[in-house]
């Protein structure tokens, strides 16, 4: 992906907010989810408080495996 690229026809097709490639592309593909509140159980393995999976991220601030 470039920040350049411009595909999908003429003005203003290929500059309105989503194109069909580049960094804007991802946009139209990603689906938001909310787990506030949401039991520890339902949640995936990677979100989980213990971290089963060891996965790096920031809790809190601070950045760590914990």
């Amino acid at each position: 992906m470039t920040w350049s690229q411009q595909h999908g026809g003429p003005y203003p097709a290929t500059t309105s907010i989503h194109t069909s490639v580049g960094t804007t592309a991802a946009r139209r593909f990603q689906r938001p989810i909310a787990y506030q509140d949401a039991p520890e159980s339902v949640l995936p393995q990677a979100l989980r408080e213990g971290n089963p999976l060891g996965i790096v991220r920031r809790v809190d601030g601070v950045l760590g495996r914990a």
